[in-house]
């Protein structure tokens, strides 16, 4: 009986054999080694604060006067003027919305600027016959606020360079306005006057990134700024002095160059 059991023993236990592998390697199992990789913060925008400096190169339209309208007279411009170039001071406050979109308002003084400029008065149709020659000389300045928004173009080697466009208006100051016949040794003057006129600019540069927060901008803008007019004319001798409006600066407009600095907050 014993060896029976023996032999039955024996032959579960060979039979039983392949069964343990298999066994195994159902409860072990190779272990799965996954790269950690650090939980990504949402990507969003953020404020910056903006400030720049630069020169401004200007132009306008032309001068304008009502007497330049009589048809008694010709006015030949020997010069028809122009202005220097002239400091610019800006900042603001803007939001990037992300990689490619930002938006900001700035505030920018633009300091005075010498204008200068020579007619002469002559009959009309007679060029021989002179009236005056027209010295005048004055100084500009202004006050120009914008809304602007800029389309960051890509990141080469930390360069960012991008496009914009701004609108919005500019104080335009008229100063120190004198008129000198050369010809006759009389003249006139304006008093200073101030006013407020659509502006709107066109914007292109590049930035490069000093830090995570921190930018440093090379721009240039196309910046239209409206008319300027001077308080109205005085002759020299009060008694030829007669009702005026002043003279117009029409079509303002100037090429700016400007170095900024951006500091964003996160």
């Amino acid at each position: 009986m014993k060896s029976i059991n023996v032999a039955a023993l024996a032959v579960a236990g060979i039979i039983a054999i392949p069964a343990v592998p298999a066994l195994a390697a159902d409860i072990y199992q190779e272990p799965v080694y996954k790269d950690y990789i650090p939980e990504q913060p949402v990507a969003f925008g953020g404020w910056y604060l903006r400030g720049h400096i630069g020169m401004s190169n200007q132009r306008f339209k032309g001068l304008d006067y009502f007497r330049y309208d009589d048809p008694a007279i010709d006015v030949i411009w020997l010069d028809k003027g122009g202005f220097g170039s002239a400091p610019i001071f800006g900042g603001g406050i803007g939001y990037q919305f992300n990689d490619w979109f930002r938006t900001d308002v700035t505030a920018e003084y633009r300091g005075k600027s010498n204008f200068t400029a020579l007619d002469r008065i002559t009959a009309a149709g007679d060029p021989d016959t002179i009236f005056g020659i027209n010295d005048y000389r004055a100084k500009k300045s202004e006050v120009l606020l914008l809304a602007n928004v800029y389309a960051d173009l890509g990141k080469y080697a930390g360069l960012s360079p991008y496009i914009g466009a701004g609108i919005g208006a500019s104080r335009n100051t008229i100063s120190g306005f004198n008129d000198s016949n050369i010809f006759t040794g009389g003249g006139g003057y304006a008093d200073s006057n101030s006013q407020w006129e659509l502006a709107w600019a066109l914007h292109a540069g590049v930035s490069y990134d000093l830090t995570e927060r921190a930018a440093i901008d090379f721009g240039y803008s196309y910046t239209f700024l409206g008319d300027g007019q001077t308080g109205p004319g005085q002759n020299y001798d009060p008694s030829f002095t007669v009702p005026n409006d002043g003279w117009t600066f029409k079509d303002l407009q100037s090429h700016d160059l400007k170095l900024g600095f951006r500091y964003k907050f996160n």
